[in-house]
């Protein structure tokens, strides 16, 4: 079982202090022991991990979620059949069914949710981690990429996206044949490469191996 310890509570005389990111709890910064990971004192949060591999996971599922969203945006995503009549859809499709009149604003959310999000914090990283791995410098403005990654983690929501399909496809089977494309396959391995970013990834981690990276 990996270990689990609680971070102390002292402040770091050197002010490298972690900030809790449910409860906002200010803690010394220490480093996790190898395989395990720090709870916050408060609230029990995890905020900090030490997985092996944990970078080249991370670097793997945002390089295959970009191939993935490509995917997506290129191949059809279902196709609905009732009384001869056929329809296709693409991710396009759904983001603009609300482009007429006063629904603009809500189909310009939806694709930037579903599509330009997602898009934009695999690529950034991507961008961050990949010179990491090769063992070259930081890129130029990866501490900037990276702290917008971070913003945008809350906003990217291709799986949100595809549950809440998954839901009106249930209501919808008993009226239409439905046939799933390869869009469709390709959002719902990306909902799994997210969930596996969110478990290897810890950004305390990250920092840090920048700046020893920085570091002559």
């Amino acid at each position: 079982m990996k270990s689990a310890a609680t971070l102390p509570a002292e402040v770091a005389p050197r002010g490298d202090l972690l900030a809790c990111p449910h409860c906002d709890a200010l803690h010394s910064a220490a480093e996790p022991p190898p395989g395990g990971r720090l709870r916050c004192r408060r609230c029990g949060a995890v905020m900090m991990t030490n997985r092996p591999g944990a970078l080249d996971r991370t670097l793997a599922a945002s390089f295959a979620s970009v191939i993935l969203m490509v995917g997506a945006m290129l191949f059809p995503f279902l196709e609905l059949s009732t009384y001869g009549l056929h329809r296709q859809a693409s991710v396009l499709d759904a983001a603009l069914a609300f482009s007429k009149g006063a629904m603009v604003p809500l189909a310009i959310a939806v694709g930037m949710l579903i599509i330009v999000i997602p898009m934009i914090r695999a690529v950034a990283l991507t961008y961050v981690i990949l010179p990491l791995r090769l063992g070259r410098p930081p890129a130029p403005g990866a501490t900037i990429i990276l702290r917008l990654a971070a913003r945008l983690k809350p906003w990217a929501m291709a799986e949100i996206f595809i549950i809440g399909v998954v839901v009106a496809l249930v209501k919808v089977a008993g009226m239409a044949s439905i046939t799933l494309g390869p869009a469709f396959w390709a959002l719902a391995f990306l909902v799994l490469l997210v969930v596996l970013e969110g478990a290897s990834l810890c950004e305390w981690s990250l920092w840090r191996t920048l700046e020893r990276s920085r570091r002559p």
